[in-house]
């Protein structure tokens, strides 16, 4: 692939992820705004992977995709009556024929918000695997667009925090902005945590500690102006792992790891102010939530009730005096509604993946990039146990921007070429030479 369009395909990838990051905030179905972020990474996607790479994914990874494609499909596929029978109570299988023939059924009790999960899937995978395709300077050379979707965030937070404690936007986009440029102030507190480890990885690797130190420290001051619990806790804890996990191996002063652990420490005050154990799980309140997804579990482990459903499914097995004028629309624990959503194939995905994952720690050691990027994923997936942050587009692209950089082949063999070369000085300069076999 030629210079020129490598550089391309930086900006256009580059462009989803930074609109993802602007207009991506929301957490409703049927979003213009999500539509047109997922006609973009697919129309990229393709564009980027109809061109020849020397870049190749693990196929692993690739079965992953293909696997959970198939999955979906199969929840809108008609398939015999029968095998349903015993597999799914006799209420839900009133919703799921298929209209004017009762020999047929669908998985999904709701066709079309699974066809619009699909197109979630397929857009997500197809920036995935456009990442992939890059360079490793062109992946790395991705992360400036991270970072303006996240300054631009940042800064709308603080317009907000700065006027009132409870500022929301409408009008703006089609659902009301309520922090950041979110919906949900718990998907804009993981939106700065996971830019945390990035920030550290600029500020330790990339000689620019200064901007490094005020990136983080904004980072936390707008954690705790947002109030979320999670998310204060979570980035005070990747904080912390990201200094220590990356600082090994850089070149930091004694300085300036001093100085961000006294800035720990008063964050800390300050996380603690914001944690009141009495409101952190009220009568009706996540556990609540847990505890009736699970009976949904266990009534359609075998075929789910199709991905997107999950809000009608939940309905049915809601307990009398727990019906409010606010409604449940998600588990608020990601990996149970997965499950409620794909039964126990989905589970077995979820594993599949999280095998890989710790499989790929492994190779990732000796990069600070992938490092970063595995701390980032972790936290998210750890707060996807009391929310559903991969749910909007913004937080689901910035997602599959890091696990790219996790899976990304080149890295392990840059670092494998640098452990075969010797640093010289020559006219001043640094260079990196082969080293000579000796005869």
């Amino acid at each position: 692939m030629s210079d020129r369009s490598a550089e391309w395909d930086k900006y256009l990838l580059g462009s989803v992820l930074f609109i993802s990051l602007l207009i991506g905030g929301g957490t409703a179905s049927g979003l213009y705004t999500d539509t047109l972020i997922e006609v973009l990474a697919i129309i990229s996607g393709a564009a980027v992977l109809s061109r020849p790479s020397g870049q190749r994914p693990h196929h692993s990874v690739v079965w992953l995709l293909a696997l959970a494609a198939a999955l979906v499909i199969l929840q809108i596929v008609p398939l015999p009556a029968l095998m349903f029978k015993g597999l799914r109570p006799e209420l839900l299988l009133a919703d799921s024929s298929l209209v004017g023939e009762s020999r047929f059924r669908f998985v999904s009790l709701g066709v079309g918000r699974t066809i619009e999960c699909l197109l979630y899937l397929v857009a997500v995978a197809a920036f995935f695997l456009s990442v992939l395709r890059l360079r490793t300077e062109q992946v790395q050379a991705l992360l400036p667009f991270f970072f303006m979707g996240v300054i631009c965030n940042g800064l709308a937070g603080a317009i907000q925090y700065s006027l009132s404690d409870n500022v929301a936007i409408e009008g703006l986009l089609p659902f009301t902005i309520n922090a950041g440029l979110f919906a949900n102030r718990n998907h804009f507190a993981a939106l700065l945590f996971v830019s945390i480890p990035f920030v550290v990885y600029h500020g330790l690797f990339r000689g620019n500690l200064l901007s490094g130190l005020l990136g983080l420290a904004t980072i936390s001051l707008l954690l705790l102006a947002a109030g979320s619990r999670a998310g204060v806790l979570i980035g005070l804890a990747i904080t912390v792992l990201s200094v220590v996990f990356l600082s090994a191996r850089s070149k930091l002063s004694g300085f300036g790891i001093l100085a961000i652990f006294i800035g720990l420490s008063t964050y800390t005050i300050g996380a603690w102010s914001k944690i009141d154990a009495r409101a952190i799980d009220p009568d009706f309140g996540r556990a609540e939530f847990a505890r009736t997804t699970i009976d949904g579990i266990k009534e359609n482990w075998a075929t789910g009730v199709g991905f997107g459903n999950f809000q009608k499914a939940y309905q049915i097995y809601e307990k009398e005096g727990m019906i409010f004028k606010q409604f449940v629309n998600h588990a608020h624990n990601e990996y149970l509604e997965i499950a409620f959503e794909g039964g126990v194939l989905a589970i077995l995905l979820m594993a599949f993946y999280f095998v890989l994952l710790i499989v790929s720690f492994a190779r990732i050691r000796r990069d600070p990039l992938q490092k970063a990027a595995f701390l980032s994923v972790s936290f998210l997936l750890i707060h996807s146990l009391v929310d559903y942050p991969l749910r909007t587009a913004a937080l689901a692209m910035t997602f599959a921007y890091m696990n790219a950089i996790i899976f990304h082949k080149g890295f392990a063999d840059r670092s494998r070429q640098k452990s075969e070369m010797i640093e010289v000085d020559h006219n001043g300069d640094k260079l990196l030479v082969p080293i000579g076999n000796s005869s």
